[in-house]
């Protein structure tokens, strides 16, 4: 049984839904930017970006909740314990839309300074305003969602994961093009339509995990709770950390003008569709190191963490090449704006390394996560920080754009050396002898 979890063509059945999945939530931003590519300036363009970074920054601080619930429902199952599964999920729900209401509570307060660090230009924030305004309606089901997500990966569902995204994505590109193109309304119809698809996709959610919606007799179990906080205390803060790292890159580019911004951001779109591409191989090795973590099988563990890299990197090789020779025909059709488009032609060749560079963070992020790691990813994503953010300093000082692109693909390097240094500490957490079978799922 355990060969056959853990072969190619198993790990290609889960991987493939979710890489397809993972695309979709990232054509969400591609077709952002794709429609104001179209419809609108490089103005309307940075407004986009810097709003949806800022966005990344709130929502993605809150993305321990789909972690954790991966790697936890995936070590219930691993122990053969149904009951802590469903549980977890609950809590998870639970968790996840008080969080999202109490954004949409104080999102007044986090209007008036969440465009500060930026130093974006006055048109700009004005845009970007309008966006956050009308998206941060969406946050209460967006946030209960990412429990829908980590159950539906920690179970392998990951078939049904797909089709949530795939709706969420076909209702916010008919939006977009429909507010924006029909209607005109430029960065708030953005966001308008990308908050009415989040509520869509979450209706959708629920429908599908249905009949696990039984409540628990250990649903509010005290030391159940402290356990899922404590674990998603450090993964919270390893996320904060990792999106300060992207968020700097964009205001490296707003610091050298609007057209950097604006052709970074084109460029930082194609980064997102191939790591939400390659994360199907990371998630689909939580889901398997979790299990295995469960039920301390190291054979397992070994199995999965070298499959799912093998496939991980041969797809990274192929995301790579296709960005080489086939990215500056998309920018070049999509991008109107004369400034930002030859800023990201001119850059893109940094933009290709990103997936063969990056690939191994993501499958260490993953090995991390699915045995709930917490310290050694807060550990990790600390170092990482502290590293990057003194090199884009020295080398946008230096270099400029070229400098930012330098010290962004450093980051990266970096990402594989600290997260590393803990796969030995989780291997030996487990033994060559499984404590009991793993349960399917």
């Amino acid at each position: 049984m355990s060969e056959t979890l853990l072969s190619r063509s198993r790990v290609m059945r889960l991987a493939v839904p979710v890489m397809l999945a993972q695309a979709a939530i990232a054509a969400t931003g591609v077709v952002d930017t794709a429609v104001m590519g179209l419809y609108g300036d490089k103005t309307d363009l940075a407004a986009v970006a810097i709003a949806s970074v800022a966005f990344s920054f709130i929502y993605w601080g809150f993305g321990f909740l789909r972690m954790s619930t991966t790697g936890l429902v995936a070590q219930a199952l691993g122990r053969g314990d149904q009951a802590e599964a469903r549980a977890t999920l609950q809590r998870g729900l639970l968790i996840g839309g008080a969080l999202g209401l109490a954004i949409f509570v104080v999102s007044p307060l986090l209007g008036r300074v969440v465009f500060a660090p930026f130093g974006a230009e006055g048109d700009v924030v004005q845009l970007a305003d309008g966006y956050f305004a009308a998206r941060v309606w969406g946050a209460p089901a967006l946030l209960t969602q990412y429990a829908i997500t980590g159950w539906l990966l920690g179970t392998g569902r990951t078939g049904a994961l797909l089709a949530m995204q795939v709706v969420m994505n076909g209702v916010n590109i008919a939006l977009d093009i429909w507010f924006v193109a029909g209607f005109g309304w430029g960065p708030v119809g953005i966001g308008a339509g990308t908050a009415i698809a989040e509520w869509v996709a979450l209706l959708f959610g629920l429908a599908l995990i249905w009949r696990s919606l039984k409540r628990e007799a250990g649903l509010f179990d005290r030391a159940a709770l402290i356990g899922l906080f404590n674990a998603n205390r450090d993964i919270l803060i390893r996320t904060l950390a990792m999106l300060l790292c992207f968020a700097w890159f964009v205001r490296s580019g707003a610091q050298l003008g609007t057209e950097y911004v604006a052709g970074n951001e084109v460029l930082l779109q194609f980064i997102t569709v191939a790591a939400f591409v390659l994360d199907g191989f990371a998630f689909v090795a939580e889901k398997e190191i979790g299990e295995a973590y469960g039920a301390r099988d190291r054979r397992k563990l070994l199995r999965a963490m070298r499959i799912t890299t093998e496939l991980a990197f041969a797809f990274a090789i192929l995301i790579s090449a296709l960005y080489w020779f086939g990215g500056g025909w998309v920018i070049s059709t999509f991008i109107s704006d004369a400034e930002a488009r030859l800023v990201a032609l001119a850059f893109l060749p940094y933009c290709a390394l990103v997936p063969v560079i990056g690939v191994l963070a993501y499958q260490l992020d993953g090995f991390l996560l699915g045995a709930t790691r917490g310290q050694a990813l807060r550990t990790a994503a600390a170092i990482v920080t502290i590293i990057y953010i003194p090199l884009d300093l020295f080398m946008r000082d230096q270099f400029g754009n070229t400098g930012v692109w330098l010290a962004f693909l450093g980051m990266f390097i970096v990402r594989v050396a600290a997260h590393g240094w803990f796969v030995p500490s989780l291997m030996r957490a487990t033994s060559d002898q499984p404590q009991q079978p793993p349960q399917p799922s």
